[in-house]
């Protein structure tokens, strides 16, 4: 118990160093280039043994914030660089960036329905009929639909029993299924008809896997993403005032 008791309060001797350095490092006090102090120095600052200090040291390193030099001692590096994550600068509101989604969407997703009409399970077509249901019974409440047209798109994905689809649609997001540009500049009457051509699209993608029909699944879902790269183009069109 002792042993125990004594592990615990070292690793939270090390954190608190390290935490402490690594606060230190970023609010300037050591800048890139500059050499840490000695070991000794720091165990007097942080009034730890040398072994915390080392352990600490280790966990900056292994944040790439410092750089052990044989002889010369421990100096800070340039913050890594932030790798810019994907899919962060999709804008729902511009029409051209959902063209572009549309146009990656088309390339995976025709692919996930073909898959799914081979590989879905009896509970994975139940799953497919009752998003379809929603998507549909929320356009006739006049409510809206992005939400549970996303959700569609996940469960016709899990169908094809290959994790990868999944998680392309959970890294793109449900902003990929916008409504916000066409609601800008469409009348109420057009986002009717829109709906209404959306549903039957969903439905033709939806019996054509209930049906196990892998070419037809395929053809309904590229009919369904190419016809709604049409609409934004054209929608493009009009806001932009160009022929």
């Amino acid at each position: 118990m002792k042993d125990a008791v004594q592990k615990r309060s070292k690793k939270s001797l090390v954190l608190t160093v390290s935490d402490a350095l690594r606060q230190q490092i970023g609010e300037g006090r050591y800048s890139p280039g500059d050499r840490l102090p000695s070991e000794s120095r720091l165990t007097e600052e942080f009034s730890v043994s040398r072994t915390v200090i080392r352990e600490a040291i280790a966990n900056l390193r292994a944040d790439k914030l410092v750089e052990p030099r044989h002889g010369a001692g421990v100096f800070v590096l340039s913050p890594p660089k932030t790798v810019a994550l994907p899919f962060q600068e999709v804008d729902p509101a511009r029409v051209s960036s959902m063209i572009e989604m549309l146009e990656l969407r088309t390339a995976v997703e025709v692919e996930a329905a073909s898959l799914a009409a081979l590989r879905r399970s009896p509970s994975q077509e139940e799953a497919i009929v009752t998003a379809y249901q929603k998507v549909r019974a929320l356009s006739e409440a006049g409510e809206s639909t992005a939400e549970a047209d996303f959700e569609l798109h996940k469960t016709i994905a899990e169908a094809t029993n290959n994790p990868r689809f999944v998680e392309f649609l959970n890294l793109i997001g449900p902003s990929v299924i916008p409504r916000k540009a066409l609601h800008a500049v469409a009348e109420k009457a057009e986002l009717g008809a829109y709906l209404s051509v959306l549903n039957r699209e969903h439905e033709a993608i939806v019996k054509a896997i209930i049906a196990g029909d892998e070419n037809g699944a395929a053809e309904a879902m590229r009919l369904h993403l190419r016809s709604s790269q049409a609409r934004y183009r054209a929608l493009l069109h009009q806001t932009s005032g160009s022929i």
